[in-house]
C-alpha cells in the first residue's frame, strides 16, 4: 500500500478542480437545464405551484351567461376558473390549473379544454382528461345560473 493509500478521504486539503472537469460539468448542468425548460410549451403559464387556484367563495358572480359561448367556454384568469357551457343553458367550472404540471389552460377548442404545457386535453362536460399526461379531471368548480350570471354556489 502506497502512502496515498494510507491518507483519510477528508485530509483538511482542498481538492483543486481542473479547467476541463469544470467545464464540462457546466455544461452538462447548462444542458440539464435547458432540457427541463424545453418540458413546456412557449407561453405556457403556471399557476403560482402545483395545484394552486383561488378559492372562490359562494355568491361570487363569475361572468356574465352571455360570455359563455355553446359547446365552449371561458378562462377566467382572476379566480383562476374554466366556465363552460356544453349544452345551452348548462354552465359547468373547473379549475384552470392542470392536475399534469400546474400550468394553467389556456384555450377551449372543439369541445376540450387544453393546457399547452404538455397537452393535456379536458371535457368540458365533466373536467375529466380526454388525453395527454394529466393523471386526474380538472377539480369541479360547483356553480349555478342566476338570472343572466355564472354564480359560485
Amino acid at each position: 500500500m502506497s502512502a496515498d493509500d494510507e491518507r483519510p478521504a477528508n485530509d483538511g486539503h482542498a481538492h483543486r478542480i481542473g479547467r476541463r472537469s469544470l467545464l464540462l460539468g457546466s455544461a452538462a448542468a447548462g444542458a440539464a437545464g435547458a432540457a427541463v425548460a424545453g418540458c413546456g410549451r412557449s407561453g405556457a403559464r403556471r399557476a403560482g405551484g402545483f395545484g394552486t387556484r383561488s378559492v372562490i367563495a359562494p355568491g361570487t358572480v363569475l361572468t356574465p351567461t352571455s360570455t359563455v359561448p355553446v359547446g365552449g367556454g371561458i378562462i377566467l384568469d382572476a379566480t383562476k376558473t374554466v366556465v363552460t357551457q356544453p349544452v345551452a343553458g348548462t354552465f359547468t367550472a373547473f379549475s384552470a390549473v392542470c392536475t399534469h404540471a400546474g400550468c394553467l389552460v389556456t384555450s377551449i377548442e372543439s369541445g376540450e379544454i387544453v393546457c399547452p404545457c404538455h397537452t393535456s386535453h379536458f371535457s368540458i362536460v365533466d373536467g375529466s382528461v380526454i388525453s395527454g399526461p394529466a393523471p386526474s379531471p380538472l377539480p369541479a368548480t360547483p356553480v349555478k345560473r342566476r338570472s343572466t350570471s355564472v354564480v359560485a354556489v
